[in-house]
């Protein structure tokens, strides 16, 4: 039995839900979301409250009652307060900045880095040292937050490059005499 799955997920006032077939809508102040799930679970929509329920009792449906409850279930935050990442970039030199939909980095290298942003998703630079990324969908900012850290992983002897806001980088001793 799926702890997660067993849950309902309580839509609140102000985000219309709706299930066509297989495919989930969910619309909000911050934007529509659709995702379309497998066939293994049915999901049922009344009284603000959508339940998700395994079709057959075989491990396929099990592993897939818990996944498609909990993306329902960031949807519907998405869509009513949205998903946010923050990035600190570290280093002498090291800096970004957010101008239009293209976020520019100098991150050491001899060439500026310009990475295109995603129309779903929106990055503030309120300092050059920190990126704040934002959007309704959790998967498409937690991607484009991965793919920025990935453009200067922190190195453990100084703690260089792109992290997380919430990441803690252990720093190792460098070389003895």
């Amino acid at each position: 039995m799926s702890r997660i799955g067993k849950n309902e997920v309580i839509v609140p006032e102000g985000v219309n839900f709706s299930v066509d077939g297989r495919i989930l809508s969910v619309k909000g102040k911050l934007g529509e979301l659709t995702e379309e799930i497998t066939d293994s679970v049915t999901v049922e929509f009344k009284d603000n409250k959508v339940s998700v329920k395994p079709v057959n009792k075989d491990k396929e449906s099990f592993s897939q009652w818990g996944l498609v409850r909990t993306l329902i279930n960031n949807m519907v935050i998405g869509v009513e307060s949205g998903f946010s990442k923050t990035l600190e970039v570290n280093g002498v030199g090291y800096r970004a900045a957010a101008e239009g939909d293209i976020l520019q980095l100098q991150l050491g290298y001899s060439h500026d880095i310009k990475v295109a942003i995603p129309k779903e998703i929106s990055v503030k630079c309120s300092k050059p040292t920190e990126i704040v990324i934002s959007g309704a969908n959790k998967q498409k900012v937690g991607q484009f937050a991965a793919e920025i850290r990935s453009l200067r992983k922190p190195e453990p002897y100084k703690g260089k490059g792109v992290r997380y806001s919430d990441e803690y980088v252990r720093q190792k001793e460098g070389k003895k005499k």
